[in-house]
């Protein structure tokens, strides 16, 4: 009895909160499906053909994307008038009433992209003219012409942020953005722009981020544009970058030129702030050395720039572009993709803040390596599918890749690199040199060899992490090549016999490796070193395009993750690889085109139950001279294989005991039949003595 009140009131309790959730449920539906957090409605993809009238009043985010609304009613937002932000992308929308926004005062974001606007854009415009506190507007991907852009933007001066993109505009004049003073961001990605007149950009004072990628644009020529922080032209058609040659000072910080058609290195600006040019994608090359002239003043091009009635003359340096730039605070540069067959004496030392260089898949035969040239600073340089045979280190320079960490020399036509090279990068965490003729040197090579490098010697690199030599046609490894090293990701794949039937080289890193390829190097089971229980740390191993009959060796207490076994010729899967502690750790193992014999598949179905078996819908065995699916192997398998496993010698001895004895006794019948008449016809021919 006296636990007879505290029952009730647990019970009165419970009873409570299950009304209150219940009450709260049929508000959540009442409103339509939208999600109430806050001050913000979140109605999007509702299906609703109208914007809700029964959401909070005091809402300030009404989200209500993917609702085919199609038209904005002079009421539609009056239950709403504290709204800053409001987002109707791909609404349908055709027509915006031109009261639909006359109470919305605080009104701050409209987004109204993937519409139809284009339909009834002159309404739309005089609805957005009453929003003078709007900031940022958002028109993109819906059929604008540049008329139909500058009837909307007109008189919404408080506008920072404006996108146009993926629009039908062509062209722009100084009237489109006439009044935008306060505009500090311009998206118009995507669009069909050929031209721009001179002008269109100087009302926009406060224009700090201006994207003009993938359009049309033949050429920039006297860019202006001082107070511009980021530009992005890539993926156009030009063929000329020329700045002002005024002395006057540039905000310019990011420069995207790339997927163009630049002949020549952009002439940018003399004095500007620019950390970092893309300039990947286009036909630029150096190319002074294929000029004989006596005189500077051969080796210049003249612009006529005509606007309107007023004609300029520009002169440009073709062959020095880089010379009269401003390029010290650069930090990021991306030429890959171009026609460089050289660089230009001095042309690294103009960006001693260099850290990042990517000059991959271009034409460069030969690279020469001076004092701050590259610059102290670099920290990734990309050579990459080049042409280089050789590169040149000046004698006696020391420390020149001190603070170099990734070195990427692949697919070049190297035989060596200069002694002391990898000396001097003792900050050098990864490098690459697959795909190059290269030989590792057996001993160390002395600090100052006789003639040009004939190998390569990557011993005591104490900070290298990460090395590949795929591909090198690299012979058998002896003693240890990488002793003194502390490689964790090591790519040895495609070098046919490198390990000559051993692991023994890789000794002294087993313990630190964590990544392993040796993919396509002639790994056979008869080479009873194919243990891997040193290799304690490997995470990831790839061992497939070898000759396997049998699964590797591994101990106990790796923590082996991923597993390659693919285009070996393993027949079946041990017992002892699905239970031993392997199995526990492994998350991904690649087991397909393999020969497997399905009556050697036992294992399988641990393997499937842990689905660690990437690749299992491709996995084949052979039966009876047919290829079947694993996973579709029939259920009267095993009593094929049953019979398909008898001793065969026995089966034959059981066979053919029947038939000897038959013909034994047949023998003996016929024999004792005929004996006598067979003794005298024998007696007879031979005139044998009788005896009787």
């Amino acid at each position: 009895m006296e636990l007879l009140p505290l029952w009730l009131c647990l019970g009165f309790h419970f009873l409570t909160v299950e009304w209150k959730s219940r009450s709260g449920t049929a508000t959540a539906a009442s409103h339509g499906g939208c999600k109430l957090v806050g001050g913000v409605a979140d109605c999007q993809g509702q299906n609703l053909a109208s914007v809700p009238s029964i959401l909070p009043p005091h809402s300030q985010t009404l989200i209500l994307d993917a609702n085919p609304l199609k038209t904005l009613w002079n009421h539609s937002l009056q239950p709403y008038p504290l709204l800053e932000s409001l987002s109707l992308h791909s609404c349908h929308l055709e027509r915006v009433g031109r009261g639909a926004f006359r109470e919305q005062n605080h009104l701050r974001s409209l987004a109204l992209a993937d519409n139809c606007l284009s339909e009834n854009y002159k309404e739309t415009a005089a609805a957005l003219h009453t929003l003078q506190g709007l900031q940022r507007l958002d028109l993109s991907g819906n059929s604008l012409t540049e008329d139909m852009a500058t009837l909307m933007l007109q008189n919404l001066s408080s506008l920072e942020s404006v996108s146009l993109a993926r629009n039908t505009i062509m062209r722009l004049d100084d009237s489109v953005f006439e009044g935008l003073g306060h505009l500090r961001e311009l998206d118009l990605q995507r669009n069909y722009i050929f031209e721009i007149e001179g002008g269109a950009f100087d009302g926009l004072t406060e224009l700090r981020h201006l994207n003009l990628a993938y359009n049309n644009l033949p050429c920039i020529v006297d860019f202006s544009l001082t107070q511009l922080r980021l530009l992005n032209v890539s993926y156009n058609v030009l063929e000329w970058f020329l700045a002002s040659e005024e002395q006057a000072a540039f905000e310019l910080e990011t420069l995207d030129l790339s997927h163009n058609q630049l002949l020549f290195f952009p002439l940018l600006p003399q004095c500007s702030k620019l950390h970092t040019l893309l300039l990947r994608d286009n036909n630029m090359g150096f190319y002074r050395d294929l000029y004989n002239t006596s005189s500077p003043q051969e080796m210049v091009a003249q612009f006529l720039l005509v606007d309107g009635n007023v004609t300029n003359v520009t002169t440009v340096n073709l062959w020095e572009e880089f010379a009269s730039s401003d390029l010290s605070d650069l930090r990021f540069l991306d030429m890959s993709q171009n026609q460089f067959q050289y660089l230009p004496d001095g042309f690294l030392k103009k960006m001693p803040s260099l850290s990042h260089l990517n000059l991959n898949q271009n034409c460069l035969m030969t690279l020469h390596i001076r004092e701050h040239d590259p610059p102290g600073a670099l920290t990734e340089l990309d050579l990459s599918h080049n042409q280089l045979s050789q590169l040149h280190l000046a004698p006696g320079l020391t420390g020149c890749l001190r603070s170099l960490r990734l070195f990427n020399l692949s697919s070049n036509q190297l035989l060596g690199v200069p002694t002391g090279l990898f000396a001097s990068a003792s900050n050098i965490t990864t490098i690459d040199m697959s795909h190059n003729q290269i030989s590792l040197c057996p001993r160390p090579v002395p600090l100052d060899p006789v003639g040009p490098p004939s190998c390569v010697d990557f011993r005591n690199m104490a900070s290298l992490r990460s090395l590949s030599l795929e591909g090198c046609g690299l012979g058998a490894l002896q003693d240890c090549p990488f002793q003194g090293t502390s490689l964790t990701h090591l790519d040895l794949s495609s070098n046919w016999g490198i390990l000559n039937g051993s692991i023994t080289p890789l000794r002294d890193i087993a313990p630190m490796l964590q990544v392993l390829s040796l993919k396509n190097v002639g790994l056979s089971s008869s080479f009873t070193e194919l243990d891997f229980s040193g290799f304690r740390n490997l995470r990831d191993l790839d061992l497939s395009g070898n000759c396997l009959t049998s699964f590797p060796r591994f101990g106990g207490s790796l923590a082996l993750q991923t597993l390659d076994l693919r285009r070996n010729l393993l027949t079946a899967l041990p017992q002892r690889v699905v239970s031993e502690q392997l199995l526990r750790n492994l998350q991904t193992i690649y087991l397909s085109q393999n020969p497997y014999d399905c009556c050697g598949v036992e294992g399988w179905g641990a393997l499937q139950r842990l689905q660690t078996v990437a690749d299992l819908a491709m996995v084949t065995c052979n039966l009876s001279s047919k290829v079947i699916r694993v996973m579709e192997l029939p259920g009267g398998v095993a009593q094929d294989c049953k019979w398909e496993r008898v001793d065969m010698g026995l089966l034959y001895l059981v066979l053919i005991l029947p038939s000897c004895l038959t013909l034994l006794v047949a023998c003996t019948i016929i024999f004792l039949t005929f004996k006598k008449p067979l003794l005298q016809v024998i007696k007879s021919r031979c005139h044998w003595s009788s005896i009787y």
